[in-house]
């Protein structure tokens, strides 16, 4: 991707008219598929629940700054990616290891937003000298309580229903501001975010994908809400620079069991404190993270090119 195509002023065309085709690489485990847009430093892009590597590069068209080289990956169990790569985050950090030898890249920061948090911070556990960066948005510090309501494990079965799947792009399709109410409920904030000319578009795209290849998104998504119920993370054991963003009023990871949490227990982590953001503050308060994202990367990228490939 050119410096033109990473300008946010054009990220609404490149959305609407350019959806990269992702490669694959094979592992010992099976493929793991990944597009690989752009120059500079390298970093990995991992999507949260019903995501993909769309999702991942979604993530990077939000927050991400011009003049680095994304990897944006489907994690085991979403899309092109079997979950028998791996089911436990510690796999999935692997995984991605395994991604980087591929391509010749000795390092690389880490943007996870949501359920891909575990795998990040599992990376820069188990690989700290190839992480030069971790970026932590709307992600979990500890254990989640919450159960999904009833709704989410009846998808499991509708997924598989042609007819089903259908109707939920419809839907996103003919009422957009509807599909978007139940992730931003404040109708200011959502007015404000659906009208923003860089940032409407990106969130359109997040809502419609969702509702597109559900059933390959479910295997992963059930995979991460049972992680998330079980798993316990040595965050005082992080040794890589770290930037967690999370919203004050985030519904499905509250921000003082998560977000705050997670910036007081790693070493040195620095804290985007989203005000009034939900689980989606990096799209409602994107001019706030931006920035900061950028910000964060140039200070932490590695000093030499020969730092980021072997």
């Amino acid at each position: 991707m050119s410096p033109d195509d990473r300008d946010p002023g054009r990220v609404a065309e490149i959305e609407t008219a350019h959806q990269p085709t992702p490669r694959t690489m094979q592992t010992r485990r099976g493929p793991l598929e990944y597009v690989d847009l752009g120059t500079g430093p390298a970093v990995l892009a991992l999507h949260g629940a019903m995501g993909g590597f769309d999702q991942s590069l979604l993530l990077t068209r939000t927050i991400g700054p011009p003049d680095y080289r994304y990897l944006a990956v489907s994690r085991p169990g979403y899309l092109g990616t079997p979950l028998s790569l791996g089911k436990s985050p510690e796999e999935q950090a692997d995984r991605c290891a395994e991604l980087l030898d591929s391509l010749g890249i000795s390092q690389a920061a880490v943007m996870a937003v949501s359920g891909g948090g575990p795998a990040a911070v599992h990376f820069a556990l188990r690989h700290p000298d190839r992480c030069w960066g971790l970026v932590l948005v709307s992600t979990c510090a500890t254990t989640v309580e919450d159960r999904p309501p009833l709704s989410f494990y009846l998808l499991k079965i509708l997924a598989r229903i042609p007819w089903f799947t259908r109707a939920m792009r419809q839907k996103v399709e003919r009422d957009i501001d509807g599909a978007a109410k139940a992730s931003i409920p404040d109708d200011e904030m959502r007015a404000r975010t659906l009208a923003d000319p860089e940032t409407g578009p990106l969130f359109v795209a997040l809502q419609r994908s969702t509702a597109d290849r559900v059933a390959q998104r479910l295997p992963g998504t059930y995979n991460d809400v049972a992680v998330t119920r079980t798993h316990e993370y040595p965050l005082e054991n992080i040794a890589v620079p770290t930037l967690v963003v999370h919203g004050t009023a985030d519904r499905m990871l509250p921000f003082d069991r998560h977000g705050k949490a997670m910036a007081k227990r790693i070493p040195g982590a620095e804290l985007v404190l989203a005000q009034g953001g939900d689980h989606v503050a990096i799209y409602t308060h994107r001019r706030q993270v931006l920035p900061a994202v950028e910000q964060f990367l140039k200070q932490h990228q590695p000093t030499h090119p020969g730092q980021t490939t072997a």
